[in-house]
């Protein structure tokens, strides 16, 4: 019979995880389990502080509940580059409650006040606690199953695409269509990356380019955090409308395609908005 300690030791222990990606361990690191999956992770440390930044004016001005999202983001990054180091039962389940918990922050925030149940009266508040109810029931859940749990939070894509489908359906901005189209290429991208590199690992391991896991990284944090940019758009044009709500891009705003989208609010610059978040 196992004791207490047993299960702690089987929780830390490097590959004592389920779930093991296509690319090969302990190849270019005798101290990282997956190299490529581990180190594509940069962009969820490089680009939240950024977003933090670039958000300063709608936190100040509308809804502070933007920079737990991008801080959850960076805590996904730190859980899903443990995982992939140390390939444990530990570091997998954290990297999926990581984003779990971002999901239902992102639905608690930004799920259309028009679309909430009549059951809960319409009433934020009763909705945010049913998802943090939600969140808490899956999250145990999560240990009973640790193998199939991949699967599962790849479902929570679905809601999330047609919310994010119907908003772009309402909007006339034309700025907004083609930012929501470039966020569904790459969530298609970033699933086909996953699918293959999880059912079909023989083939491409022959083609020498068993690293689809981690091109899905980088693909879905930049799906993730543009579908994020979109619903706070879309939460202050429909909440706020009358401070002028609009889409940006950083550097320029005349490079969309390159640029860093943001939401910004008219008459109200960047540069004036001291960095403290309190």
């Amino acid at each position: 019979m196992k004791t207490l300690a047993d299960f702690h030791f089987e929780l830390l222990r490097p590959l004592s995880s389920p779930v093991d990606w296509c690319e090969g361990n302990y190849r270019q690191s005798q101290f990282i389990a997956e190299f490529a999956n581990t180190i594509s992770n940069v962009l969820f440390f490089a680009l939240p502080p950024l977003l933090i930044h670039l958000f300063l004016p709608y936190g100040r001005s509308y809804r502070r509940g933007i920079h737990v999202i991008w801080t959850m983001l960076i805590i996904v990054g730190m859980c899903s580059v443990y995982f992939h180091a140390t390939l444990s039962l530990l570091g997998q389940l954290l990297d999926e409650l990581a984003i779990l918990w971002v999901v239902a922050a992102a639905f608690s925030l930004w799920f259309p006040d028009r679309l909430l149940p009549q059951v809960l009266k319409k009433n934020r508040n009763l909705f945010q606690l049913v998802v943090l109810g939600v969140a808490i029931v899956t999250s145990g859940l999560a240990f009973l199953h640790p193998a199939i749990n991949a699967f599962a939070l790849m479902t929570l894509g679905l809601p999330a695409a047609y919310l994010l489908t119907y908003e772009l359906k309402r909007s006339k901005n034309s700025r907004v269509f083609r930012l929501g189209a470039r966020c569904g290429f790459m969530w298609v991208l970033a699933i086909t990356c996953w699918i293959n590199d999880r059912l079909f690992c023989e083939t491409w391991s022959s083609l020498n380019f068993p690293y689809l896991h981690a091109v899905w990284h980088i693909l879905i944090f930049l799906a993730s955090y543009t579908g994020c940019v979109l619903f706070a758009y879309f939460d202050a044009i429909n909440t706020v409308p009358e401070q002028e709500p609009e889409l940006k891009f950083w550097p320029s705003d005349k490079i969309e395609f390159l640029g860093v989208p943001y939401v910004g609010f008219q008459g109200i610059d960047l540069e004036n908005i001291k960095p403290h978040l309190i």
